[in-house]
């Protein structure tokens, strides 16, 4: 079963016209999402802004901006704010290295590619420049800034929630505001996250660390600069056969980790995934160079290498190709993957583990009716 993601490399020192048309491209399905995951039942305008106000001031304008591009309405001001949003969850590697001469973090960003928004966009939002890869339209899942600084992301392998932000704005956040590890450090006991989040950051002096975040707050520094997808806490991860995320932490902790060599061992096995029609399959692997201030996304046959400081905007299409053991079961059927949003993911994480898997199209809500979804009875996670 072959897949596709379409990747747009774009660059806007100030939120405008390219960002107000990704604005309407994404916003039906991410309008859907939040209402369907009870969103608009969360906090009101005034409180989400306020939030914004106590604990990310310096990014209050841009949040301001990109909520005026957005129409203004109330619900695009309280999903722009991430302030205790509905859960996500999804996969991810991470790890960072240095040996006096260079520093690299490297992630494998694990999801269906029907669930990415496949942007790289470069910016200046608040006079310093900032390229990473977007999620929830303004927040970055990995990306770098003009100190050298570099930080990634990884689901902590449970939905509890808690107050806070959205851990993809909390990274905006620490690479609009941060020059080193120890300044992103103090953002992160600062700045509570609203799920269990496993974060990699490093600097252009060498400095790295991986912390895990609780929900509501807390942070954990570990002893590697490795990360997937489980805590190291008393609280049992969910999904770990399926994620096969103490595999692959297994192999980080034991393989040599040298910072040159660290994307060819996150482009093979166990640290590359391909079941991208079950919702986990490696979509991209990135490389941040935080010396030089750039970065290579590589993808099975191609890639791109973009500078902070001479980045070109372009487009590729990437097919992804299931396993083969797996894509004469998950190739039946047409699937309306714009109903993807509306796939109960835990269900076929479920039928996954017990050896019961179906064709993905099933778990949709109505097994993809086309009549419109009933928000009130689905169940879904947005992954990222």
């Amino acid at each position: 079963m072959t897949m596709t993601l379409r990747f747009d490399a774009v660059s806007e020192a100030n939120p405008g016209p390219k960002w107000e048309a990704r604005w309407q491209r994404s916003w039906p399905a991410y309008r859907s999402w939040f209402l369907a995951r009870g969103g608009h039942r969360g906090p009101d305008r005034k409180e989400c802004r306020e939030a914004m106000e106590r604990y990310m001031p310096e990014l209050l304008p841009v949040y301001d901006r990109l909520t005026l591009l957005a129409g203004n309405s109330d619900l695009a001001a309280r999903f722009l704010s991430t302030w205790c949003p509905p859960t996500y969850l999804g996969g991810c590697s991470l790890a960072a290295a240095a040996d006096g001469d260079h520093v690299r973090l490297v992630r494998n960003y694990d999801l269906s590619p029907d669930l990415n928004e496949g942007l790289l966009l470069r910016t200046a939002w608040t006079g310093r420049a900032v390229m990473g890869m977007v999620e929830f339209l303004w927040g970055l899942s990995d990306g770098i800034n003009d100190a050298g600084l570099s930080v990634a992301l990884a689901y902590g392998g449970r939905s509890e929630t808690g107050r806070g932000f959205g851990i993809t704005t909390i990274l905006r956040y620490v690479l609009e505001t941060c020059d080193t590890v120890p300044e992103a450090l103090q953002v992160f006991r600062r700045v509570p996250s609203h799920m269990a989040y496993n974060i990699v950051v490093a600097d252009r002096d060498g400095r790295t660390a991986s912390v895990e975040l609780s929900p509501g707050g807390g942070v954990s520094v570990m002893p590697h600069a490795i990360a997937t997808n489980h805590q190291s806490g008393p609280t049992v991860s969910e999904r770990p056969a399926f994620m096969r995320s103490f595999e692959r932490y297994s192999h980080l902790e034991t393989m040599e980790r040298k910072p040159l060599a660290l994307r060819d061992a996150f482009m093979r096995e166990p640290l590359k995934q391909d079941r991208y029609s079950e919702g986990f399959g490696t979509l991209f692997t990135a490389e941040y160079d935080c010396v030089e201030r750039c970065m290579e996304l590589t993808w099975p046959d191609d890639g791109w290498v973009k500078s902070l400081d001479g980045f070109t905007e372009g487009t590729k299409v990437v097919s992804y190709e299931s396993a083969p053991e797996q894509s004469a079961e998950y190739a039946q059927g047409d699937m309306d993957w714009s109903k993807a949003a509306f796939v109960d993911w835990f269900a076929v994480a479920r039928d996954f583990m017990n050896g019961q898997g179906r064709p993905i199209e099933s778990y949709l809500a109505g097994n993809a009716v086309t009549s419109p979804p009933d928000f009130s009875k689905i169940s879904t996670e947005r992954q990222c």
